[in-house]
């Protein structure tokens, strides 16, 4: 594979998920980095961070480990004067840990809350502001474009509240070599649904298809998408479903007339094959996911501005 070609980093890191995601799994068990069960916890990020921080947060949640709330970076309402808003402990997720808004937050907590940075950049300066860093440097990336880094650090997070991702990895292999449909390559407009944990892959996938094919490209838990968005449903569009599906959505897609994508395979595994067809897509439109129109690769905002 040529760096010269359309997304050849991008293709190099979201085909190694599976092996990454192994490598990050080992490395969750054999770590006790994270808070403990019971303790009220928010995470935070931005862009793709963002989106696995509302994952883990519904999962931790879901699985009974304590109070986890997710917020972007930029909007944390994380006020220690208030015990509604009191935390044990802050976990920030960032792939570069070079991210202003985030680096920010972490300095004005410094000293008053434990902070744990997941990050895959292990020199980046967020080192210096977090209590606590679980460095995923083999899960790091080149593309612009995330893939890897995002979807090992939730592998890392999931497997420390007890998921056993086997199956994700299994159907992994198979997602990220296969290949794409053609209708899936033209389709006009993508929608990703999810529940429960899925929502934030849901809007992760959502994020992949704008930044690399400038798609027009939408995401709602999959309750809501029946009260209102289902209406841009019709023939040429696709709808995707993360998860568990609400009873009577299959129908109701047959009658718009839009591809509905419901393979009941895991989730993770199935935002890896996302990763693919976003590729595929972009690359088809001439278009470069590796370099993206008006995006680097960490937001470093200039003060002075």
């Amino acid at each position: 594979m040529s760096n010269n070609a359309l997304g050849a980093f991008m293709e190099e890191e979201l085909v190694s998920q599976p092996e990454v995601w192994q490598r990050a799994i080992g490395q969750s068990t054999t770590e006790n980095l994270l808070p403990a069960d019971g303790e009220r916890v928010a995470v935070v990020g931005c862009g793709t961070s963002w989106f696995m921080a509302q994952s883990y947060a519904a999962a931790r949640e879901a699985a009974g480990k304590g109070v986890t709330d997710a917020f972007a970076a930029s909007e944390a309402f994380l006020n220690h004067n208030s015990p509604d808003r009191k935390y044990d402990a802050v976990i920030a997720i960032t792939r570069s840990g070079t991210t202003t808004e985030v680096l920010e937050l972490l300095a004005a907590l410094k000293g008053t809350v434990r902070t744990i940075a997941v990050i895959g950049d292990v020199e980046s300066p967020i080192t210096d502001l977090a209590d606590a860093v679980i460095g995923l440097p083999y899960a790091d990336e080149k593309s612009v474009v995330q893939t890897r880094f995002a979807t090992s650090a939730l592998a890392y997070l999931l497997t420390s509240l007890g998921v056993d991702l086997g199956d994700a990895i299994a159907e992994a292999r198979a997602a990220v070599v296969e290949p794409v449909a053609q209708e899936l390559i033209d389709a006009e407009q993508f929608t990703f649904l999810g529940t429960g944990w899925t929502v934030g892959l849901a809007h992760e996938a959502g994020l992949k298809m704008r930044e690399a094919v400038q798609g027009w490209t939408e995401s709602y838990p999959a309750m809501e998408y029946r009260h209102g968005p289902i209406s841009i449903a019709s023939p040429g569009r696709v709808t995707w479903l993360f998860g568990a599906q609400p009873e009577g959505l299959d129908a109701e897609m047959v009658r718009t007339g839009a591809l509905y994508v419901n393979t009941g395979k895991h989730p993770l595994a199935e935002l890896a094959r996302v990763h693919k067809v976003t590729l595929e897509r972009a690359r088809a439109r001439g278009l470069n996911p590796d370099v993206p129109r008006n995006l680097t690769r960490s937001v470093v905002l200039n003060a002075t501005a």
